[in-house]
């Protein structure tokens, strides 16, 4: 296996550990670049191919998190044929941004693996809301990926200096750069994120200007742009899938498509790393269990009627809090049903390996 090829997706030591356990039967690895209904693009050291899962990799999948999706490394046969290849396995993620799906299910969706830096993106138009970059914190920090946050269109609005403050009031020392695609201003300060082999997802509403930041490092029109509206700075969803996009810098892209609101999938760590400032007051609480309510000597109630806490910052973090505590009981009921659906699955194999030796 040619590893200096795949560096340049993004390989390294970890991927390497994980791989030992396939290296010398004749398997290779690839990195998925584009999931399209039951095929795949990846990038191998033989170049692009398609690929397909293996009715074992699909028979034993529990649920989707099982299978591949963009930015994963996929364990495959070392020589395609016909310029195609089927993947066998999927090696562990060393990092993973997901939400729950849309809908009333609780199910877990992967937005993106492997990702090295996550670009928060939000205009300076009217899309911007501290209370969305508050929720995007909380998904980017439990990733295990470092958040960017990217203001971009600051060339639309006359008070770039203020929005910067206000975020830098939520964000807690994470990076903020504002950005012009159309006056280029900024663009050389986030430029150093797009090196070799290192991997930046674009998070961000539609129309905030994803596809026009990679069509800029990419040096082309790789990707379609859709002008917002006027009547209220919105776009349309133009780009539909996630994909990998690689750069003449050698850096890596994922572009997904705008999502408005993003659900959480998540426990409360990262949530108290996002509002630190609001837990760090309710330890000053008189009362350890304290629902900041009605209770006597509220540090957090006073810090509100004191004014140094945003009130809309406070109603984002109950709101949040709250939606956390339902999801993690409803997915402590889904836990329930996946260990039964896997055992079930487990003793089914069995039974047929069972009545395979028989034969």
């Amino acid at each position: 296996m040619n590893v200096a090829d795949l560096t340049t997706f993004g390989w390294g030591n970890f991927f390497e550990d994980n791989f030992k356990a396939y290296a010398g039967e004749g398997w290779t690895c690839g990195r998925v670049a584009l999931e399209h209904k039951n095929l795949f693009r990846v990038y191998t050291e033989y170049g692009e191919v398609l690929a397909e899962i293996s009715g074992k990799l699909r028979h034993e999948a529990v649920n989707r998190r099982d299978l591949p999706v963009v930015g994963d490394w996929v364990v495959i046969r070392s020589r395609p044929e016909g310029g195609r290849v089927t993947i066998h396995a999927v090696l562990p993620r060393r990092t993973s941004f997901a939400r729950k799906i849309a809908g009333s299910r609780t199910e877990q969706q992967i937005v993106g693996a492997n990702i090295d830096t996550v670009f928060l993106l939000t205009s300076l138009n009217q899309d911007f809301s501290l209370r969305r970059i508050e929720r995007y914190l909380v998904l980017a920090w439990e990733s295990g990926a470092n958040p960017i946050i990217i203001l971009s269109k600051s060339d639309l609005c006359d008070r770039v200096a203020d929005a910067i403050d206000e975020v830098q009031a939520v964000a807690h020392g994470v990076p903020i750069y504002a950005i012009s695609v159309v006056t280029r201003s900024g663009l050389q300060d986030i430029a150093e994120y797009f090196k070799r082999g290192h991997t930046v997802a674009l998070l961000g509403s539609s129309g905030v200007g994803k596809s026009t930041l990679i069509n800029h490092f990419a040096g082309v029109d790789l990707l379609k742009v859709q002008t917002v509206r006027e009547h209220d700075d919105r776009g349309k969803h133009t780009t539909t899938h996630r994909e990998l996009v690689l750069l003449p810098s050698g850096g890596i892209v994922l572009d997904t498509p705008g999502m408005r609101e993003l659900q959480l999938w998540d426990d409360n760590e990262s949530l108290q790393l996002v509002f630190e400032d609001i837990e760090a007051l309710a330890e000053r609480c008189f009362f350890s269990d304290c629902r900041h309510q009605d209770e006597p000597r509220c540090a957090v109630r006073e810090a509100l009627v004191a004014g140094t806490i945003d009130a809309g910052r406070y109603q984002s973090y109950e709101k949040l809090q709250k939606e956390l505590k339902y999801l993690e009981r409803r997915k402590d009921k889904q836990s329930e049903i996946l260990e039964k659906k896997k055992w079930k699955k487990l003793s089914r194999l069995a039974a047929e390996r069972g009545h395979l030796k028989r034969r």
